[in-house]
């Protein structure tokens, strides 16, 4: 088996919000990957003492040691159970019913010698290769098919849009969200690699148009995560006209996993 992850804040003077893990039981039968990407809250409060790093970090850990340890837990049920968890720990001291209380995107992969389990929560991806080299993007668009009048501002979407019906899901702090996520089981054998990325890292898709999902995967199989990363650096410093960012940071939190089974 081959792991590779790379994970590189946006600007080196704030803490990386993006979580990554691959997890491997000690009986080397399956592993996971879990990857989040947290969401930066606008200026003003957040109902919360903490801070997204303290949130993912939290979040991540559980879900991780949840997969690894409880594999017959299914993904939906141990996402719940890990923000549960994650809730429980700050319920007392912070206020987790405000809008932009820490939350994040979730992608999870779970794999056995029989099966490939997977969910997609919000506006990270997953890629997963098949035998026959053909890759199939697991993306959760809600976001994307959202009518522009509801991003208008952080008010409105916080408002009519931000884990609302109708509009789109990440992992907060109620665990009901978890049954909200894209979520699906392939047969081991259909799957011979799969790929998790932040949206930091899809910029190179999603923003620079340098390849589609298939041409995405292939640039990391043959040059790896951090050569990707590299690249969308290099990318968003010679956009000086913003002709492809538009109103995005010029930098984002940028995480890719890669692993072959």
């Amino acid at each position: 088996m081959r792991t590779e992850l790379v994970s590189e804040p946006g600007d080196r003077a704030h803490p990386n919000e993006d979580f990554a893990s691959v997890g491997l039981p000690a009986s080397g039968q399956g592993g996971s990957l879990v990857l989040l990407d947290g969401v930066t809250p606008p200026r003003g409060g957040t109902g919360c003492l903490h801070s997204v790093p303290w949130y993912t970090a939290r979040l991540g850990g559980a879900l991780t040691e949840l997969t690894v340890s409880l594999p017959d837990v299914p993904l939906v049920e141990a996402l719940a159970t890990a923000i549960a968890r994650t809730s429980a720990t700050h319920a007392e001291t912070c206020d987790l019913s405000h809008p932009r209380t820490p939350q994040a995107t979730v992608v999870c992969a779970r794999w056995s010698p029989e099966t490939v389990e997977y969910l997609v929560l919000s506006d990270s991806a997953l890629l997963l290769a098949s035998p026959d080299g053909a890759v199939v993007p697991v993306l959760d668009d809600r976001l994307d098919r959202l009518p522009r009048a509801l991003l208008v501002s952080e008010e409105i979407c916080d408002a009519r849009a931000r884990n609302k019906e109708g509009g789109f899901f990440t992992a907060a702090a109620d665990p009901a969200v978890a049954g909200r996520a894209v979520t699906g089981t392939l047969p081991r054998a259909d799957v011979t690699a799969l790929a998790a990325l932040t949206d930091g890292a899809t910029r190179w898709v999603e923003k620079f148009r340098e390849g589609d999902w298939s041409d995405l995967f292939t640039y990391v199989r043959k040059e790896g995560p951090r050569a990707l990363v590299r690249r969308v650096r290099e990318l968003e410093t010679a956009d000086t006209e913003r002709a492809f960012l538009g109103r995005s940071k010029r930098h984002d939190d940028a995480t890719a996993v890669y692993v072959e089974l």
